[in-house]
């Protein structure tokens, strides 16, 4: 069995926020969006149907904590949830807040603007709002960095 490995797009563009008990969080490094994906750590899947049904079931209760968590948090009219893969091909789903007044509202975000990275100070907020949360079953990462 092969060990688990973050493709190379998603460590180039996320910052590891934290985990829950399948899935690694990372906040996208784009600060145009609160745009997080959740990475189930099992190697070698694509799509979600290479998941055991348990890992399956894992997977969505910790998109649907993880879902209300950030609503609340970052106050959204709007939360897109989508597990695409077409360009990055390990299985990872998007969870974006998304606001009428955002610079892509109500196209999809892909492709409106480019990469925007959080100022450090940014992310240090972001960790501060998740560790007030307090969420169930996700262990947040000791200290965001962009770097």
């Amino acid at each position: 069995m092969s060990k688990f490995e973050l493709h190379p797009d998603l460590q180039r563009d996320g910052v590891h926020l934290g985990n829950f008990q399948l899935c690694r969080v990372l906040l996208i490094n784009d600060s145009n969006y609160p745009w997080f994906v959740l990475i189930p750590e099992i190697p070698d899947t694509s799509d979600t149907i290479d998941l055991s049904l348990t890992e399956h079931e894992q997977l969505w209760k910790e998109s649907r904590t993880f879902s209300l968590a950030i609503m609340e948090l970052f106050n959204g009219d709007k939360l897109n949830v989508a597990a695409l893969g077409n360009v990055t091909p390990q299985l990872h789903i998007h969870h974006i807040v998304r606001y009428q007044s955002d610079p892509a509202w109500p196209a999809p975000i892909w492709g409106k603007r480019p990469l925007t990275p959080y100022l450090e100070s940014a992310l240090k907020e972001i960790h501060n709002l998740f560790a007030a949360a307090e969420l169930d079953n996700f262990s947040l990462e000791v200290e965001l960095s962009s770097s």
